[in-house]
């Protein structure tokens, strides 16, 4: 697995350098799937090493990180039974520090407003559903201040959910190096065309 750079088309406005372990597709999308959906818990572990080769691509030559899971509704987590993207970081933490990188969860989001379900809109609509969904913590505001922080998520296609993560943590001042994820959908054609 070579991570990549995932820039969707079109690019959303204040969206960091997102960078994916692999496409979309295949197995990988099967395991992102069953562990989303089925409660597959013991693929958190797999999937968190896969995010890892992400994120120390995302790092550069830091050795050290924070990793901020965007958040599920808490709505989602109770239907699902977990939260399969904080149960993913948590691995990828794990597996990058056995690497000698010093990564750290940061739980600095939250979501404010529940978003209407993203599957099957446009970029500009999923944008404009996604605003003001998210709100940081207050109390990481200083703890991140001027460090190494990524957004992290299971799958990028359209940017939005990623670049609105980041204007709320911009919000508070805090700084986003960019952002991880375990997969990147491909588009045929940019939105809108």
């Amino acid at each position: 697995m070579t991570p990549f750079r995932a820039w969707p088309d079109p690019r959303p406005p204040g969206l960091p350098p997102p960078t994916a372990a692999a496409p979309y597709a295949g197995e990988l999308r099967s395991l992102i799937l069953a562990h989303k959906e089925q409660a597959r818990y013991a693929l958190a572990k797999p999937l968190g090493q896969v995010l890892a080769t992400a994120v120390r691509t995302a790092l550069g030559d830091r050795r050290a990180g924070w990793l901020c899971p965007v958040p599920s509704a808490p709505a989602t987590v109770r239907q699902r039974g977990h939260d399969p993207l904080r149960r993913i970081t948590k691995a990828a933490v794990r597996s990058l520090r056995r690497q000698g990188i010093d990564a750290r969860l940061a739980d600095a989001l939250r979501v404010v407003r529940r978003p209407d379900d993203q599957a099957g809109l446009s970029a500009e609509r999923r944008t404009a559903n996604l605003d003001g969904a998210f709100g940081p913590r207050s109390r990481w505001a200083e703890t991140l201040m001027d460090q190494p922080l990524l957004l992290v998520d299971d799958v990028i296609t359209t940017g939005s959910t990623l670049s609105e993560a980041c204007r709320a943590l911009d919000s508070r001042g805090i700084p986003v190096l960019g952002c991880a994820v375990l997969a990147a959908t491909q588009r045929l054609s940019p939105s809108g065309s």
